[in-house]
């Protein structure tokens, strides 16, 4: 089978890895790749939102099965792109990827179909003095989230009335996630832990994965602005059987069977970001596709062959199955470029790679990497992004996986690398 595979990261290394490992011969491509992709499929230089040199490479490869990574690609409408030109593709049509490309519209489609979430007001560009008067009279704490995609990164936790009117300002007024923050949702602030639930979806039927909790704050102990993601593990000891089969009940199924009465059939992987209140699981937010590094640690847990769910997603036939899972946990720690999530600087050598790679159950997947020289010096691997490597360690339980994942991690060096340790500690306290 031939296999393209949209996307750079480190979501769509673990993607490409979990094809590699599945059983026969498989040509995978990867468009564009990076360093570590590379090493088992043939990159392409065709950036993950060129919608129509994708389908024309698709066409001329004669690709049998592509796999859509990162949101981008499918909010502006790859899958229908690919599903005129009768090729079949593994994500949701636009109008299903709304729910993860306008948080406007996901809040009202859970609020029309009884879905557990926090009470909210949606604020339009020009509507900045009703948004601060809404703060003001509300009070703190809220959250004030841009509408559209922002990397990760358009959600803000607002501790007092001042911090939310400056986001609004800063979102609104100052543009300051462009596009994306002309509309924003305040929502009320929810207490709890959070969880990360991922379902393979065909429209019709739908299976479970892992659970997994990400770390979005860039500093320990859950400080500093968001980030893409710095680490995450699964599964989740605080998401029991019981608690999985009420989010299952009250949230997943209920989501997908208002897109099909709503007349948009999700078909790809649905993410639901949840938050464990004292009342219930009750959902954050929705992604259509795998999180990035919660893939890093949900795929490398999947027992069942990875592309035979793969296809029976994109083509139909889940059936309602019930995936395999590996026992025991996976733990990842990414290591990141010094100053991200802001200003940072790339284009440094990876060293160690090889001494991490060779620790017992690890994977190292490359998100922010390429090959590159530094002046007068051979090609060699080099940092080229925010997020350069997520260290995955596996283990019989949470605590095993985490020492994998950090002793891994300290064989690897580049100059100005960052990352959290404090990683799962909230798990382990389970």
């Amino acid at each position: 089978m031939r296999i393209l595979i949209i996307g750079s990261g480190g979501r769509e290394h673990a993607i490409a890895h979990s094809l590699s490992a599945s059983g026969g011969k498989h040509t995978l491509f990867a468009a564009p790749g990076n360093g570590g992709i590379c090493e088992m499929a043939s990159t392409v230089p065709i950036r993950a939102d060129d919608i129509e040199n994708l389908v024309r490479f698709a066409r001329a490869e004669q690709i049998d099965l592509t796999i859509a990574g990162p949101e981008q690609p499918l909010v502006l409408g790859i899958a229908d792109r690919f599903d005129e030109e009768g090729m079949a593709i593994m994500g949701p049509s636009a109008a299903a990827a709304r729910l993860e490309g306008s948080k406007a519209f996901a809040k009202a489609f859970m609020q029309r179909r009884g879905i557990p979430t926090a009470q909210y007001r949606t604020f339009g560009a020009e509507e900045y003095d009703q948004a601060a008067a809404w703060v003001r009279e509300s009070g703190a704490p809220v959250v004030v989230k841009a509408s559209g995609l922002a990397a990760g990164k358009g959600a803000v936790v607002c501790a007092t009335v001042d911090e939310a009117v400056e986001t609004l300002r800063f979102m609104l007024r100052e543009q300051g996630f462009g596009a994306a923050g002309a509309e924003v949702v305040v929502e009320e602030y929810m207490e709890g832990e959070e969880a990360s639930l991922f379902a393979l979806c065909d429209g019709e039927d739908y299976a479970l994965l892992a659970p997994a909790q990400d770390h979005k704050r860039v500093g320990e102990g859950d400080t500093g602005p968001n980030t893409g993601g710095m680490g995450a593990y699964a599964p989740v000891p605080v998401v029991t059987d019981d608690l999985l089969a009420v989010a299952r009940d009250r949230i997943v199924a209920p989501t997908l069977q208002g897109m099909v009465e709503e007349g948009y059939p999700y078909r790809g992987v649905l993410y639901c970001g949840l938050m464990l209140t004292a009342d219930g699981p009750r959902v954050i937010e929705y992604n259509c596709r795998f999180g990035d590094p919660e893939a890093q640690v949900v795929l490398p847990l999947l027992a069942s062959d990875a592309l035979e769910a793969f296809e029976a997603t994109a083509r139909g036939g889940l059936g309602g199955a019930t995936l395999s899972l590996k026992p025991g946990a996976a733990a990842c720690v990414v290591l990141a470029s010094g100053g991200y999530p802001g200003r940072y600087e790339t284009g440094f050598p990876i060293r160690g790679l090889d001494k991490a790679r060779a620790e017992r159950d690890v994977l190292v997947f490359h998100a922010g990497t390429a090959s590159g020289r530094q002046e007068g010096g051979p090609d060699e691997l080099m940092t080229s992004g925010g997020r350069v490597l997520g260290v995955t360690g596996l283990g019989g339980d949470l605590r095993e996986a985490l020492d994998r994942a950090y002793k891994a991690a300290g064989r690897i060096s580049f100059e100005n690398m960052q990352f959290r340790r404090d990683i799962g500690k909230r798990g382990l306290r389970s």
